[in-house]
């Protein structure tokens, strides 16, 4: 019988010895892909970045092309007052000064007209872009996370300028009337939808009902009527050249 025990055992412990093992290996090639992820997205971006049109104005333009640099962190990070989602961190809560009058006044409008909009993503900082997009490839695929994730740096978080909304119910999508409401007004506080529906091959980023811009009312107006991307009027009033050229 003892040696019965003893044999249950060592067989035991061998196999919780296996077990810690291949746990352990995992976690190791986790940290060691999600590090050659982000060793391949510093060479690319230092390669790829090219000059940031009217940096620091509200007609930034950051996008597959355009990229900010690892330093770069807007001025007057603010936390508007507005209701965040549970899952908002500290540092998404916050947005650039510019933005949170005009935020706040869209949020309080769209209230007034029975329609609750909540905030989930506001800044990200490189280091935050490069955990989100790394994470993303890691577990979906690099195609995958190419269409709704930004490179770090080549993300419009990291400006400040932009929030991305939700709903109660966490399902934000066109027909729902919180997107509609949105769609439909947010150029009225100076915001556009900066991924519009069929505009991929000029913006390099699917669909969005959720993500707006701020670019100032004149500027929001004149896209909404439009219907065109930040991309297409800067360059149809030759803010800048260069981009599909």
């Amino acid at each position: 019988m003892e040696n019965i025990f003893k044999n249950i055992l060592r067989i035991t412990i061998i196999i919780c010895g296996l077990f810690y093992i291949v746990i352990y290996l995992s976690v190791g090639l986790y940290d060691l892909n999600l590090e050659g992820i982000n060793l391949n997205l510093k060479s690319n971006h230092l390669s790829e970045q090219k000059k940031i049109i009217n940096k620091d104005t509200e007609l930034m333009l950051v996008n597959y092309e355009y990229g900010l640099d690892e330093e770069y962190k807007p001025k007057d990070l603010t936390i508007p007052n507005i209701e965040f989602t549970d899952e908002a961190t500290d540092e998404e809560k916050h947005v650039s000064g510019i933005i949170v009058k005009p935020l706040e006044e869209l949020v309080n409008e769209a209230k007034l007209d029975g329609i609750t909009l909540l905030g989930n993503s506001g800044y990200r900082s490189y280091k935050l872009q490069k955990k989100t997009y790394g994470s993303r490839v890691m577990w979906e695929g690099k195609e995958s996370a190419d269409d709704y994730v930004a490179k770090p740096g080549f993300s419009e978080h990291q400006t400040g300028l932009c929030i991305d909304i939700t709903n109660e119910d966490r399902y934000f999508v066109k027909g729902t009337k919180e997107a509609d409401w949105l769609e439909k007004n947010c150029y009225k506080f100076g915001f556009i939808i900066r991924y519009p529906y069929g505009k991929k091959h000029i913006t390099g980023v699917e669909y969005e009902p959720w993500h707006i811009r701020y670019v100032g009312k004149e500027n929001a107006k004149s896209i909404y009527n439009n219907e065109i991307t930040l991309e297409e009027y800067l360059k149809n009033n030759h803010i800048y050249g260069g981009l599909n050229e």
